[in-house]
C-alpha cells in the first residue's frame, strides 16, 4: 500500500460528492486506483478525492470517460502530446459554442422576464 492517509470508499465519495456506484466505475475505467486492504476493502488516498472531483467536472462538461483517460496523464505531468492537444483544442471548442448557446438562451428568459414582470 502507498504510504499517507488512506480513506475507505464510502468518506472518499462523500468528500467528492460522487456516488461509491461512480467511484467503481471510474476503477473500471482504469481512471482511479484503489489499494487493497487484507480484508479485501479498498481504500484510496487523500489525492484521489481531488482527482474524483476532476474527474466530475470534466464528465458534467461533457468529456467521456475516454477522453479523461487520455487527459490524465497531461494533468499529471503538465505535458501533452499532439492528439492531446488535438483533443484539448476541440473540446474547448465544443464547450466554447456551448457557452454561446447558453448564453443565447439566459438572454431570451432575459427578455421574457422583462417583457412579463408585473403581470400576473
Amino acid at each position: 500500500m502507498r504510504p499517507g492517509v488512506t480513506l475507505k470508499i464510502g468518506q472518499v465519495a462523500e468528500r467528492a460528492d460522487v456516488s461509491v456506484r461512480a467511484l467503481r466505475y471510474y476503477e473500471e475505467q482504469g481512471l482511479l486506483r484503489a489499494e487493497r486492504t487484507p480484508g479485501g476493502q479498498r481504500v484510496y488516498q487523500e489525492a484521489d478525492v481531488e482527482r474524483v472531483r476532476v474527474y466530475r467536472a470534466f464528465f458534467a462538461a461533457g468529456l467521456t470517460s475516454s477522453n479523461v483517460a487520455q487527459l490524465m496523464p497531461c494533468i499529471d505531468s503538465g505535458h501533452t502530446d499532439a492528439e492531446q492537444r488535438r483533443m484539448l483544442h476541440e473540446q474547448r471548442e465544443r464547450l466554447r459554442a456551448r457557452l454561446e448557446e447558453l448564453r443565447s438562451v439566459v438572454e431570451r428568459l432575459d427578455r421574457l422576464i422583462a417583457a412579463t414582470d408585473g403581470h400576473p
